[in-house]
C-alpha cells in the first residue's frame, strides 16, 4: 500500500504523548468509558469498545484504568457524566486538511479551544463534511517484524487468511490495514498464526496525501501538537505526506 510512512507518523506522536502520559492516559480512559456507556460493557459484544481497549493497550494504559473505566460506565461508581462525540473538520498551513474528533462533556468549551488552536497556528475551521471526504476510516493492526525479518510471501498469506484487506512495511513493523467491522478477527488471526501485534486501532487514511515544504511541515505539526494538546481532542488526523528527515526536524 504505498504512501507515507505510517509508522514514523505514530512512534512520533506517540514519543510527544509520552512526555504527556497523563493526560494521555486520561483520554484512553475516557473513550473506554463512552464506548462502554453508548454499548454493551462486554468488548466481545461491542466493536468499538474493544477497539478502544487495543488502542489503549497499546500505549500501556494499565489493566487497573482499563477495568475502573468500564465499571464506572457500567454504573460502578458512575458520575452521570454525558460525553459527546463531536468532529471538527478545517484545513491547516498549505491547505492541509485535518479532521478532529473530540469526546467532551462541554460542547462550547471544546468548540472555543479548537477553534483558537487553528487560529493560532495559522488554519482556519471548515463546515461539517468539508474534509471528511478527503479520508477513509480503516482498522490499523500493527504488528512487530523480527530483528531477522520474516518471510513477506507467508505474510501476505497469513494476512489474507485473518481477513486483512492490504498491508504496508516499514522499518520494524507492518501496518495491516481492514475493513473498521473486522479489526479485532483481523488482530485475532494474525496472532493465532504466530505473529506478535504491537496494537490495533481504527484511524483515518488520507485518500491522498500531499507533499509540503519542510517549513510548512513545521507550521502543521505546531497545529497537531496545539490540538492534542487539549483534554477533550482524542484523535487528531491530516492529509500532510510528511517524512521521516522532516519528522527529525522537528525535533531540532
Amino acid at each position: 500500500m504505498a504512501g507515507h510512512s505510517k509508522w514514523a507518523n505514530t512512534k512520533h506522536r506517540k514519543a510527544r504523548q509520552d512526555k504527556k502520559r497523563s493526560a494521555l492516559f486520561g483520554k484512553l480512559s475516557r473513550a473506554i468509558f463512552a464506548a462502554a456507556r453508548n454499548g454493551d460493557p462486554n468488548p466481545e459484544n461491542n466493536a468499538a469498545l474493544a477497539a478502544a481497549i487495543a488502542k489503549a493497550k497499546s500505549y500501556s494504559l494499565p489493566k487497573d484504568n482499563i477495568a475502573a473505566a468500564i465499571a464506572k460506565a457500567s454504573g460502578a461508581g458512575a458520575d452521570g457524566s454525558t460525553w459527546d462525540e463531536i468532529v471538527y473538520e478545517g484545513y491547516g498551513p498549505a491547505g492541509i486538511a485535518v479532521y478532529v474528533e473530540c469526546l467532551t462533556d462541554n460542547r462550547n468549551r471544546t468548540a472555543s479551544d479548537v477553534r483558537a488552536a487553528f487560529t493560532k497556528a495559522g488554519g482556519n475551521l471548515g463546515t461539517s463534511g468539508s474534509v471528511a471526504f478527503q479520508f477513509v476510516r480503516k482498522g490499523e493492526v500493527v504488528v512487530d517484524v523480527p530483528e531477522d525479518g520474516f518471510d513477506e510471501d507467508e505474510f501476505m498469506l497469513a494476512v489474507a487468511e485473518a481477513g486483512g484487506e492490504d498491508y504496508q512495511l516499514e522499518d520494524e513493523v507492518a501496518v495491516v490495514y481492514t475493513e473498521p467491522t473486522a479489526l479485532m478477527s483481523v488482530k485475532t488471526g494474525i496472532e493465532q498464526q504466530g505473529y506478535e501485534v504491537r496494537g490495533a486501532e481504527l484511524a483515518l487514511e488520507p485518500v491522498t496525501a500531499t507533499a509540503v515544504s519542510d517549513g510548512d511541515a513545521k507550521k502543521v505539526m505546531r497545529l497537531i501538537d496545539r490540538l492534542e494538546e487539549l483534554d477533550d481532542v482524542q484523535n487528531v488526523y491530516h492529509s500532510m505526506d510528511i517524512s521521516e528527515e522532516q519528522l527529525d526536524l522537528l525535533d531540532d
